[in-house]
């Protein structure tokens, strides 16, 4: 005959901790629970008011000042928009820092975009070894805008590079590509576009997600590949396309590195390489005006912010998911 021993009362199981909790009540669990969360947060709101939020609150009134770091805080004198009006009104480099910026974005984003595209419709095939190449293609991207980078690039195309090396083998007499104003943006454009694996890898993963049975129907129709690719490919990556187009736009209006690197901080020759954000550092940290600098940094802000609400506004009217819905 089994025996049975009735449950000792004063023993607890694992799971009556948190039915205790809300017998005391429901409310002061969900607050218990709140309070945890808070607490694993902390890490991520220190950071993010100390490196971020309050940095950026301070920087917005230092634009409206003229602190020029050497002066103490007491001493800094409030002088309302005139940081914006000097900007839009009595400072050429600036407008020139706009269009140099402009045109760096303007031609090396869509070029890159089309780069990145190209070869993952390439490597979109069950090629032998095909993940070698999509690794070397992605290889670039993983050294960023580094600075080792930049100075290769920087090496690469002086007058005694490899690139004019290459030339010459041709019979091409090169020239010092990034001492040359007509060239040296160029040289940066290029270098920007040789950096299309990141774009390249979320065009792949895109490429993945067509079904199959969609080209096989506007085969069907007698549809040849590049109708396949302007009617079944092109619509179905658009929400690829635009993720990667608002990323890259303003990976193409923050460049700096490789800009510095090729002028030593100066923008030069004959500023054809000043950036927006090289010209905000040289005004901060070389002029030391930051109250100026700061103005520029949040004129630099709200351009970004508009130009992506301009992406999402228009979106709806080209990108079209597979639920089909249009957003």
């Amino acid at each position: 005959m089994a025996l049975t021993t009735a449950p000792d009362p004063t023993r607890s199981g694992p799971g009556d901790s948190r039915a205790h909790a809300e017998r005391r009540g429901p409310g002061r669990f969900r607050h218990s629970e709140g309070l945890a969360g808070y607490v694993f947060l902390s890490p991520w709101l220190i950071g993010l008011m100390g490196v971020t939020a309050v940095p950026m609150l301070l920087s917005l009134y230092l634009s409206f000042t003229n602190y020029d770091i050497l002066t103490p805080f007491s001493e800094v004198e409030w002088v309302g928009l005139a940081n914006y009006e000097r900007m839009f009104t009595a400072d050429p480099s600036y407008w020139h820092a706009v269009r140099v910026t402009l045109t760096f974005a303007l031609i090396a984003v869509p070029l890159k975009l089309a780069a990145a595209l190209g070869v993952a419709l390439l490597l979109n095939r069950a090629w032998r070894g095909v993940g070698l190449f999509r690794g070397l293609f992605y290889l670039p991207s993983l050294l960023g805008g580094s600075v080792a980078l930049a100075i290769v690039w920087v090496n690469m195309f002086n007058r005694d590079g490899a690139f004019n090396s290459l030339l010459s083998l041709f019979g091409i007499t090169g020239k010092p590509w990034v001492n040359d104003p007509d060239w040296a943006l160029e040289t940066l454009m290029v270098l920007a576009i040789w950096q299309f694996g990141a774009p390249m890898v979320i065009f792949l993963a895109g490429l993945k997600q067509v079904p199959t049975e969609l080209y096989e129907a506007a085969s069907v129709d007698g549809a040849g590949r590049f109708r396949q690719f302007r009617n079944v490919t092109l619509p179905m990556l658009s929400p690829v396309i635009f993720f990667n187009l608002v990323l890259e736009t303003i990976n193409g209006f923050q460049g700096f590195t490789a800009a510095f690197v090729l002028s030593n901080g100066t923008g030069g020759p004959v500023d054809s390489t000043l950036m927006y954000t090289l010209n905000l550092y040289i005004t901060g940290f070389t002029d030391l005006d930051m109250g100026y600098a700061s103005a520029m940094a949040w004129v630099f802000l709200l351009a970004i912010a508009v130009i992506t609400a301009i992406f999402f506004s228009t979106g709806r009217f080209w990108v079209h998911y597979s639920d089909g819905e249009d957003r």
